[in-house]
This record gives C-alpha cells, structure tokens and sequence, in this order.
C-alpha cells in the first residue's frame, strides 16, 4: 500500500497497479492507480487526505473525454447514490449529483419535454464531467441549464456557486479552481415542448449515421477554431485512418480516433501530437485537443 496505507474508509475501494483500460470510453491500456469513491463523506475525507500528502489526482467520471495514462498518482472515479425519484416528474429546478447520467437526463427530456435537455443527446458523461468541459453537442451546450453547483474545495469545505454562462467558454468552465470538484448541481430547463422526443430520436439518428457512437473512442478529440471544424481540416488534409496498429482517425467521422486493438495511452499521445503537427503543417491551423490526457 506505501503511500496509501492511509486511506482506510468504507465508501473507498482501492485499486492499485490495476489496468485503467476500463475507466474510459476509448479503452487504451494503462497501469495507474483508482480509486472508487461511492459517497460524499468519503470524497471529502480523501482530498484533504491526498493533499497533505502532496499526492496528485484526477476525476475520471464516465472518462468520455479523457485518456488516462497512469501518470496521476490517484485516480478518482465517483459512484455517489443516484436519486432517481428526482427525475421522475416536472419541476423547474432538477438537483442531481455529479455521478448523474447523461444518459438518464436526456431520457428524461424526452419523457416530460424538457427543452434545452436535448442538446446533450449522446453524450456518454456523467453529469459532473459535463458541467466541467461545458459539454454540449451541434444542438449548443450545458452552459444555459447550470443554475448552481455544489463543489468540494482542496481543504475539504463543501461551497456552493450561483453559476451563468459567462461562467463557461466554448468546452471549458471557468469558475473552479485548481482541485476543485462538482459534488452536486441545481439544472433547469428551457420550458417543455411535447414534440421533443421525436427532435431528440431524430438527432440521435442522425450522430448513429454521422459519428462512430458504437467504437472504443474518446469523442471530439480537438477543439474547433471556428470558423475552422476540426473534423473537416482533418478530412480536406487526407488524413482519415491516419495512425497506428491499433488506433486511426475515424473514417466515418475525422475528428474522432478510434481504437480497434491493443492500444496503449502513449501511442494515442503520440498520434495525436503526430496530427496537430501535419494539420499545422498543411493548413496554418493550430488545433487544441478537446480530450484531456491525464
């Protein structure tokens, strides 16, 4: 245990040396060390914990947009209580916890037509991990529905933020600091609108057609400098299926990398790094990765 030996609460499981490649969405093999924290006493007892002994670690959430390359000394995946009654009827104000599923809300606006919910149809992410990247689909993004949250700071205080969306950039937030996490957060919605799930069938058709929803991937890999689309500059370059053994640029939808073997997490560091230099290269265009290598 060495380090960790100190890490002794119930509502923590502890995995150490494991294989990451399960805590994110694109699967890349990894050694590192998680932990899974299923209440909020226990999150607030282990940050204080890992600060005092100077330990660096990362929220994984649904590790949709990550890749996780076991350079943290702890991961941190939260699996907090659902409170599934909260979304069974229409109120103006929903308040959810971070492990909330993207998935379980857009369900939800299709049921009571919940309009503004939509635009994050088939987003894999918890609740907490979209709020922090601001997360949002062609539709527009989270930013509007985010009345407050609830955030654990370093020291172990639990603080509560009113937020707007000047709160929030294009994929990024701008109100936590450093080792701050989303415990919680108050979401409104846009009105109801009964024809809302037909919108949010229709869409979702259309990602299933124009995106590789089915693959071991990590979603959007770069950030648009609009007007540039990343996926396009990546198309107009030739460089779908640009890659590795086991990991290529997606032919279906270029700003997507998928992995269809064995892959390690430096190979995608690589690859990537690889991409924004030829896209550099080819078109003056300097793309930021969306997904975060942690």
């Amino acid at each position: 245990m060495g380090k960790y030996k100190e890490i002794n609460h119930q509502d923590i499981e502890l995995k150490l040396g494991c294989d990451l490649a399960k805590y994110s969405t694109i699967k890349l093999s990894a050694k590192g060390n998680m932990a899974i924290v299923k209440s909020e006493d226990a999150i607030v007892y282990l940050i204080p914990l890992l600060k005092k002994k100077s330990l660096t670690f990362q929220i994984v959430g649904w590790g949709s947009n990550q890749v996780l390359t076991g350079e943290i000394d702890l991961y941190i995946k939260l699996e907090l209580p659902q409170n599934r009654e909260e979304l069974k009827s229409l109120k103006d104000v929903y308040q959810l916890n971070a492990s909330t599923s993207i998935l379980s809300m857009v369900t939800t606006a299709k049921k009571l037509g919940l309009v503004g919910w939509d635009v994050l149809t088939g987003i894999p992410a918890s609740l907490g991990g979209a709020i922090c990247m601001n997360a949002g689909t062609s539709l527009g993004d989270i930013a509007p529905l985010v009345e407050s949250v609830r955030v654990l700071t370093p020291d172990g205080k639990i603080i509560e933020k009113n937020l707007n969306t000047s709160d929030f950039q294009y994929r990024r937030n701008l109100f936590l600091e450093t080792d701050e996490i989303i415990l919680s957060a108050k979401i409104r919605h846009l009105g109801t609108d009964e024809n809302l799930a037909e919108k949010i069938n229709n869409y979702l058709d259309k990602r299933n057609q124009t995106q590789p929803l089915k693959t071991k991937n990590c979603g959007s890999v770069f950030k648009n400098n609009k007007p540039f689309i990343a996926g396009k500059i990546i198309d107009t370059c030739g460089l779908k299926g640009f890659g590795l053994e086991n990991i290529h640029v997606s032919f279906m939808h270029a700003n997507f990398i998928e992995h269809t073997g064995n892959g390690r997490a430096k190979e995608f560091k690589n690859m990537t790094d690889a991409l924004i230099e030829e896209i550099e290269r080819f078109s003056g265009q300097k793309f930021e990765l969306e997904v975060k290598i942690v």
